[in-house]
């Protein structure tokens, strides 16, 4: 079995879902046990401050307080999920997905952002994406998605209405170029 971790999924321009349409989604695991992820392109109209304001943070040193916070999924809306460059950092709970990326779900991290002493780059999402195993699979063989190695670039150096056109070109493919009628030959 290929394993889909640190891969971007890319929703095809006929998925309607209102949960992933024009979505692209960083994968943290991939195994026989199934699939989760993070939609990495859809902010919500919520900040960083007013998160951590939330949660009675201090964010007075946190010199990303304007950043968005992300739609992650449908799964577990209210937990939060850190997707950042790997640290020497010991977090409570991460989950390293790559050499330089790790997923991280505990509060000592946003403490650490609040202070000013997080990781430089990251993103903040409200939930996740998750599909049992053998589900991705089978969307795949429907043309649901396309999927393509990650790019910490696309993730951590570009704005979030630029990160689906970027993956799809590591491709080499426009999505708006691209029929929502799919078939089989």
């Amino acid at each position: 079995m290929q394993s889909f971790r640190n891969h971007f999924l890319l929703a095809m321009p006929h998925l309607e879902d209102p949960h992933f349409a024009g979505s692209l989604s960083y994968l943290c695991d991939h195994d026989d046990n199934g699939t989760m992820g993070v939609i990495v392109n859809h902010p919500l109209e919520l900040t960083l401050d007013a998160l951590l304001e939330q949660l009675e943070l201090d964010a007075t040193e946190c010199q990303a307080r304007n950043m968005p916070v992300y739609y992650g999924g449908p799964v577990h809306k209210d937990r939060g999920f850190i997707l950042h460059r790997g640290s020497s950092q010991p977090w409570d709970s991460s989950l390293q997905v790559a050499d330089d990326i790790a997923l991280t779900t505990s509060m000592d991290m946003l403490q650490a952002i609040a202070a000013g002493k997080g990781p430089n780059d990251f993103l903040v999402c409200l939930g996740c994406c998750g599909w049992e195993a053998g589900q991705l699979e089978k969307e795949l063989l429907d043309n649901t998605w396309l999927t393509v190695e990650a790019q910490p670039g696309v993730l951590f150096d570009l704005p979030s209405e630029q990160r689906l056109s970027a993956a799809a070109g590591i491709l080499g493919v426009d999505l708006n170029l691209m029929t929502s009628q799919a078939g089989h030959s």
